[in-house]
């Protein structure tokens, strides 16, 4: 049994459905990667599993270790939110206090969820703070957000996630708006606390490049939908829809150009992503698409497949 499965999920604000019958699966020890451009509905996706959405309506099933998680109870999801599931969001100095120091923010979720005193809750912060990396933990665990760096503030939101040892890490973006070097650091952290905890993770990023080097497999999500699912080697070596085949055409190093390995240049994908209040008819890529059909502008193509699943309605020709 997958650690978290998720299946037929759809997530509306009023009468705006952002997500549409999104399904897929995690297992333990494992890495899946959620790619796709700014409103494809990553991160609200994730959010829904974490019961972080407020006036949304939220169907279908969510199911952590074999719990459902839609339409559970408000305390009961908060209990499991930091202690079996947390989450690294975007932006580290929004997400942590700045009247707060990083050690006491860290203490404050281990104490609530472990029931434990002053002094080792202070303790685990010191521990975690040196589990990430962070030189000097039990000084720095003294100091307040502002004092630290960009990607040491990312490396505290690790400590704090993984402070009460969770079973499913949920990481937002964990990279964006750092360097080269301290990404290459951020995510070489992520994969060897993975191996030491056995987390099951989910990385929400628009950087295929993070997604080549971390994940297992791969969810290609456009519009609101999933557009292509598969082991990310399948999806890297022999992209299927064409909407992961303009995605991976674009960027350096991964597509077929003359800047990528394969010969050929760089292409972008015409157009731009479409608006939630205003998707289209049929498949919700076949405006941008160069290879779309009369019957892609009425019908949505299902998401078909065992090993490999794409929506497409050339699925198989191209």
């Amino acid at each position: 049994m997958s650690l978290l499965s998720v299946d037929n999920l759809s997530v509306a604000f009023g009468r705006v459905r952002v997500v549409d019958g999104v399904s897929f699966s995690v297992d333990r020890g494992r890495t899946l990667g959620i790619v796709g451009e700014s409103g494809s509905g990553k991160s609200v996706s994730t959010l829904a599993i974490m019961g972080l959405l407020r006036g949304a309506s939220v169907t279908g099933s969510v199911t952590f270790d074999g719990e459902e998680l839609v339409g559970a109870p408000a305390e009961r999801l908060r209990s499991l939110r930091g202690a079996r599931l947390s989450m690294i969001f975007q932006d580290p100095l929004s997400s942590l206090h700045p009247f707060y120091t990083v050690g006491e923010q860290i203490a404050e979720a281990y104490r609530l969820h472990k029931k434990a005193s002053r002094k080792v809750a202070h303790e685990r912060a010191v521990e975690m703070l040196g589990e990430v990396g962070i030189p000097a933990p039990r000084r720095r665990a003294r100091e307040h957000p502002h004092r630290f760096s960009g990607g040491m503030r990312q490396r505290v939101m690790i400590a704090m996630a993984l402070a009460c040892e969770p079973d499913l890490l949920i990481a937002d973006e964990p990279t964006t708006a750092l360097d080269v070097t301290v990404q290459a650091q951020i995510l070489e952290l992520i994969q060897r606390l993975q191996s030491e905890y056995g987390l099951g993770i989910i990385m929400i990023t628009h950087d295929l490049g993070v997604v080549a080097r971390i994940a297992d497999d791969v969810l290609v999500m456009y519009g609101g939908r999933a557009a292509e699912r598969a082991a990310s080697a399948r999806v890297f070596d022999d992209p299927r829809h064409p909407y992961t085949q303009g995605l991976l055409a674009s960027v350096p190093g991964l597509g077929r150009g003359t800047e990528g390995p394969g010969g050929g240049r760089l292409r972008a994908i015409p157009g731009n992503p479409p608006l939630p209040s205003a998707f289209p008819p049929g498949c919700r890529f076949h405006p941008r698409c160069s290879v779309a059909l009369d019957i892609c502008a009425t019908e949505q193509p299902a998401l078909l497949g065992t090993v490999r699943q794409v929506a497409c309605h050339r699925e198989g020709e191209l």
